[in-house]
């Protein structure tokens, strides 16, 4: 996790560099995000940002709320900060030691010097940095970033405009604070201590020399871990719904009707004739009609399961890895370089002679041309096909060095041991 969005909505980043957070902040506003919206506080121990800080905040000094004011100047004091944010203010916080402060949080911290204390529960630079709206136990990292000589940004928007401000902070370099996390715990980090001295400069260095003077370079390289999680991508929903529709079938029904008919007769009557008695006689007619009915039959079945298969698939990454390049600083033991060494300065006295120069200024340009045209990288390669890539790793290695300057001793060092002089 780079930046982080809290409740409010505020978005929070840090970064490694007081340059870092001057370019994004520049960027906020560019994007309308107002300047008293926008925070910033960093740790001021080695003067990166000139100017005064000389403020103290303690649990029982006196705090007087104009002080802010009175470190706000355009950008001759704090650098370009000055002029990008509002309320700028020189601080000492316990734990920390001087820092700049400028915005709402700084305003937070000065309101935390009176009465309360720096050092008390809603106060100091744990209380500003939850004000803000970010969680204690993240309030404790960035406090312990900051001091470990990180400058915290915080910008108060809606939720409309936090994706962008987020995207922002981290285009500009903000630290993934998970993994910064994760590498103050492992040296015993817990939790930002106010109590604690302030943290060296020599313990942020890159390179941690010990006792003897020697140098730890850490190689870094990066290891591909592959896992697998379940997601969704789709599937079925059955619906079962009753519906009518109109049915028809033939019956064929029975149906009787009486018939009275009168015929003529000539006969003579019998006894049964003769009974004159009065005599009824019914006959009763019948018919058939449908009776429906109707009976629930399964006539098919519709069944819903899973089936589970497996396959491979090749996952394909790119993982880092920090090499460490060692380079001979001129060979000047052997012969070879002494037989060079002499015709480097031939060429120093007839090309640098009247700059007032000293060949000790030139001698390093010359044995990186010399160190050069050995390299398997450039071997077999011309001048102007290599000298983009000799400018680079020339102003790498030797960054108080002007290759406009020092570029013909460098070309003339290649070519003299390539064989092209």
């Amino acid at each position: 996790m780079q930046t982080a969005i809290h409740k409010g909505t505020t978005v929070v980043g840090l970064f490694n560099t007081p340059q870092e957070a001057e370019s994004a902040i520049r960027d906020l506003q560019s994007a309308g995000i107002p300047r008293e919206d926008i925070s910033l506080i960093a740790r001021n121990t080695s003067g990166e940002y000139s100017g005064r800080g000389d403020e103290t905040v303690s649990g029982t000094g006196t705090h007087d709320k104009s002080s802010v004011g009175q470190h706000v100047a355009g950008g001759a004091i704090f650098g370009g900060i000055g002029g990008l944010l509002l309320g700028i203010a020189g601080l000492a916080i316990p734990g920390i030691g001087p820092v700049v402060a400028a915005g709402p949080i700084a305003a937070a911290l000065t309101t935390a010097g009176i009465g309360a204390g720096i050092g008390a529960a809603s106060g100091g630079i744990i209380g500003a940095i939850r004000n803000a709206g970010v969680p204690e136990e993240e309030a404790h990292l960035y406090a312990e970033g900051i001091r470990r000589g990180g400058t915290l940004v915080t910008v108060h928007t809606d939720h409309a405009n936090a994706s962008r401000v987020e995207e922002i902070l981290n285009s500009h370099g903000a630290v993934d604070v998970d993994e910064r996390g994760r590498e103050f715990r492992q040296s015993g980090w817990n939790r930002f201590d106010e109590s604690a001295e302030p943290y060296r400069l020599d313990d942020r260095r890159s390179f941690e020399t010990n006792r003897e003077g020697q140098k730890s370079i850490p190689v870094v390289e990066e290891k591909l871990s592959v896992g697998k999680r379940e997601v969704q991508r789709g599937g079925v929903r059955v619906y079962n719904r009753v519906t009518e529709q109109p049915v028809e079938q033939n019956i064929n029904l029975t149906e009787e009707r009486v018939n009275v008919e009168r015929r003529p007769v000539n006969r003579p009557a019998n006894e049964s004739d003769l009974a004159f008695k009065d005599r009824s006689y019914e006959v009763k007619e019948t018919v058939e009609q449908p009776v429906v009915s109707k009976e629930a039959r399964v006539v098919e079945e519709v069944v819903v399961g899973k089936e589970r298969n497996q396959r491979t698939e090749k996952v394909r990454d790119t993982v880092r890895k920090s090499d460490v390049k060692v380079e001979r600083i001129g060979d000047t033991g052997t012969d070879e370089w002494r037989r060079y060494d002499a015709d480097f300065q031939n060429h120093f006295r007839t090309t640098y002679g009247s700059t007032g120069g000293s060949y000790d200024t030139y001698s390093p340009a010359y044995q990186y041309g010399y160190r050069m045209a050995g390299d398997q990288r450039y071997r077999g390669k011309d001048w102007n096909a290599v000298e983009s890539d000799l400018r680079r790793d020339y102003e790498t290695s030797y960054p108080g060095s002007t290759w406009e300057k020092t570029k013909d001793a460098v070309r003339y060092g290649w070519e003299k041991v390539t064989g092209r002089r």
